[in-house]
């Protein structure tokens, strides 16, 4: 991790808490435009986040998605957001995976991640092991390839897709 960040109390806190029980897992934190950034090693995201959920209240799955870095081993970048209810904070939490790697699930600790995790999969073709029901929820299942994906053809061929 690079030098102390200066947060507020409240992610100081969080921050701490994290690092009693994860010290392990941590590859990297920011703190910037108010929001609290921890990156871990992927192994750890399940206790992470049943940690971040029971423990310290954030209770609300705003959103997941990736990022594509074709360049790098670990291709790809999981952003999940997070959002507490009762203290009004968000943080995020960020993973790196290689292509062709699962991710584990996250509805079995948020229900919500279902379809958030349906539309990666769509968009960029990263699998979530142990998802009830991983399959396209925006494109038709006839669609070929993941359109977010850097290596994604920038001209269509033509087809129609419907």
């Amino acid at each position: 991790m690079e030098g102390e960040i200066t947060l507020p109390d409240f992610f100081q806190s969080i921050l701490n808490k994290v690092k009693e029980n994860f010290s392990q897992s941590i590859v990297e934190t920011k703190y910037a435009f108010g929001e609290l950034t921890i990156k871990i090693k992927h192994e750890f995201l399940i206790p992470l986040m049943q940690f971040l959920k029971e423990e310290l209240e954030f209770d609300y799955l705003t959103d997941i998605t990736a990022v594509d870095y074709p360049e790098r081993e670990k291709r790809f970048e999981m952003v999940y957001h997070l959002f507490s209810l009762k203290n009004h904070y968000r943080i995020r939490v960020k993973t790196e995976i290689k292509e062709g790697e699962k991710v584990s699930s996250m509805t079995k600790v948020w229900g919500s991640a279902n379809w958030l995790e349906r539309e990666v999969y769509d968009m960029f073709g990263i699998e979530f092991e142990g998802h009830p029901d991983l399959r396209r929820i925006l494109l038709s299942d006839e669609w070929e390839g993941h359109p977010l994906r850097k290596d994604y053809p920038l001209i269509g061929d033509g087809k129609q897709p419907y």
